[in-house]
């Protein structure tokens, strides 16, 4: 996978400090592909200002349609026996399609209020967001990379008093994908089913964790392979219907091109299939299927494909293309390209 850019571990630990301080600005946009990341930073805040549904001076607003001046007269209304009013505002779609009300309100909010945005999608050239920007703060929960998310299996595996190898860390990861959620929840089973021992195992791994995601990943990298474009279409839908955000199935598709590629030139420097694995980290099984797939393109075609995946990531950051479409297109332009003999 490509080295991310994201700033996500300076901005957490800004978050953790303004929690750990007591410390808050009067106002938080949460965004972000990982749901989980999401939700664990919006929770941390609403426990640390004492925030919960028994709270007089506490307020939820949820999906579109609300209404932005409710949210404005609530927040200039003082708090009762209390230093802060606290306001949270989850997939309202303000930072996607703008609200200039909020946009104003912003520049200037009240300072017994904190209101907390939480949001999965949103355009940074509206002016909600760049008033947010100014006088708040904003984390992006991206998807993680696999170095990321293996130090963090890892973390979770020792804090349930069980020992796990990296290799074994990177098998549960190639079997059950990136979605955080999911890897805390496989890594309970797993806890479970080992509780009379103390290293988990491939063996358990293999035995336990359920590997839907990556099976239907694997599946549509292999219909992209053989050119078969239905196919790889519907499992790309498939995939849609499963509620796994198109971003996420971008940076999957640009992994398998990317260990693709790396395989194919390990490959052609005769370099055997145990240091192939031990360099990429990934299970040993996993390095004659890459190997498979990397024969149907040359080089030049696998650049190409990690090219595609790039600059259509850009251009639905920048506004140029829709997720979903954009997927939709690196699938057809890799199941067009003439094969390789």
């Amino acid at each position: 996978m490509p080295a991310k850019t994201s700033d996500f571990q300076v901005k957490q630990k800004q978050l953790n400090d303004d929690i750990k301080n007591g410390v808050f600005k009067p106002c938080y946009l949460i965004c972000g592909e990982e749901a989980y990341l999401r939700y664990q930073n919006r929770d941390k805040l609403l426990k640390a200002l004492s925030a919960d549904a028994s709270s007089m001076n506490f307020t939820r607003y949820e999906g579109d349609g609300i209404n932005p001046l409710e949210i404005i007269d609530m927040a200039e209304t003082m708090p009762f026996l209390a230093d802060k009013r606290v306001l949270l505002i989850e997939d309202s779609g303000f930072f996607k399609n703008g609200c200039p009300e909020l946009a104003e309100y912003l520049k200037s909010p009240a300072e017994s209020a904190v209101i907390i945005f939480v949001e999965k999608d949103l355009d940074k050239r509206k002016d909600i967001y760049k008033a947010l920007s100014k006088t708040g703060f904003e984390i992006s929960c991206d998807v993680q990379d696999d170095q990321m998310l293996i130090r963090w299996i890892l973390s979770r595996v020792t804090s349930e008093g069980k020992n796990i190898s990296p290799g074994a860390a990177s098998f549960f990861l190639e079997r059950v994908g990136t979605d955080m959620s999911n890897i805390s929840t496989e890594i309970e089973k797993l806890v479970c089913y080992c509780m009379d021992r103390d290293r988990i195992t491939e063996e358990d791994i293999e035995a336990v964790c359920a590997n839907w995601l990556t099976s239907r990943i694997f599946a549509m990298t292999d219909a992209i392979v053989e050119r078969n474009q239905k196919r790889a279409i519907d499992l790309y839908y498939d995939l849609l219907a499963l509620k796994e955000p198109p971003a996420k199935i971008l940076a999957l598709i640009t992994r398998q091109f990317n260990i693709m590629l790396q395989v194919k030139e390990m490959t052609d420097n005769r370099r055997d299939k145990g240091s192939i694995a031990s360099a990429l980290k990934i299970a040993p099984f996993l390095v004659g299927k890459y190997q498979n797939w990397a024969r149907g393109y040359s080089n030049q075609e696998l650049l190409d494909a990690l090219e595609l995946c790039a600059s259509n990531d850009e251009a639905v950051k920048t506004g140029k293309l829709d997720y979903v479409i954009s997927v939709e297109m690196v699938i057809i332009k890799c199941t067009t390209v003439k094969k390789v003999v």
